[in-house]
């Protein structure tokens, strides 16, 4: 009998700690679930506070683009009128665009005959002299007064802007060169190109049209900005020099793109000049490239028309 009162008496014992333990453990359970709530609840209030602070940052432009056409930015890049204008100037103004211009050299010709052009750095320094004080300049000026006049409707303008740059070429090659690719130009940019008000721009002009002034009249009837359009014209003609130079010369490619970079600052700053010059800033002191656009025509053989 005393044998088995301690057995009776250690089954509640055991049961004791097992519902103790039972309790501690529920107890642990239930703490560690709460704790887990409060950081997941923390978490959950910093990362909402978080994208509250990023939406109120960033919500301003997208109102903007859902209600407003949308503006130059990183990822637009530009506006479907600044990308049309791109285009048109890309088109015009490349050397696929056929106004003839490769069978032309502004008497660069004649240079490389009579031994003033003979390598790359040679031809840098006659086309760099020749689009800073030379027949570059003056085009550029026309081109910007040309692009002034039609774009103000000012017929009486426009039409004395073309006959003095008509006039102001100095040979009778350099006349053929830039009257035939000046018609060419307005011809194709009617037939393929054309716009409100550029007819009535071609009439005012009245006669002959070169090149520079077709570049501007046809610039302004489609609206293109006249910095652009400036830019890319002298672009274009420096980059047909040096393609006739290549060819003359001859220049491989890698010493023609090294010309064409070398030139770069002397076209932005040409291209500023006669953005801000007038018709009494016309003028060139390139009297050796003058001479050699008049004795081109003497040649006994001749790859170019000027």
């Amino acid at each position: 009998m005393r044998a088995a009162m301690p057995m009776r008496a250690s089954l509640p014992r055991t049961r004791t700690i097992m519902v103790i333990t039972t309790i501690i453990t529920a107890i642990t359970i239930t703490t560690v679930i709460t704790i887990t709530t409060v950081i997941t609840i923390t978490t959950v209030i910093t990362i909402t506070t978080t994208s509250i602070a990023i939406t109120t940052t960033t919500i301003t432009p997208m109102l903007m683009t859902t209600s407003e056409p949308l503006a130059f930015d990183d990822r637009r890049g530009m506006t479907a009128d600044e990308g049309a204008a791109l285009y048109r100037l890309m088109t015009w103004l490349s050397p696929a665009f056929p106004v003839g211009a490769f069978s032309y050299s502004s008497g660069i010709e004649w240079a490389v005959e009579a031994g003033d052009i003979v390598d790359a750095a040679s031809l840098r320094d006659w086309l760099a002299a020749m689009l800073a004080d030379g027949s570059g300049f003056c085009d550029g000026v026309f081109l910007a007064q040309a692009h002034r006049a039609a774009s103000a409707r000012d017929d009486a303008m426009l039409r004395e802007i073309t006959e003095l740059a008509a006039a102001f070429v100095p040979s009778r090659e350099r006349q053929l060169e830039t009257s035939t690719q000046g018609r060419a130009f307005i011809e194709i940019a009617r037939a393929a190109w054309s716009c409100d008000g550029l007819d009535e721009s071609v009439a005012a002009c009245g006669g002959a049209i070169v090149y520079p002034v077709a570049v501007g009249v046809v610039s302004a009837a489609h609206a293109i900005p006249l910095a652009p359009a400036m830019h890319a014209f002298l672009h274009a003609l420096v980059s047909n020099w040096i393609s006739a130079g290549a060819r003359l010369v001859p220049l491989g490619q890698t010493d023609s793109q090294r010309v064409l970079a070398a030139l770069e600052p002397v076209v932005v700053v040409t291209a500023g000049r006669a953005l801000e010059a007038s018709l009494d800033d016309l003028g060139s002191t390139t009297f050796r490239a003058d001479l050699a656009s008049l004795r081109h025509e003497t040649q006994y053989t001749r790859l170019f028309r000027s």
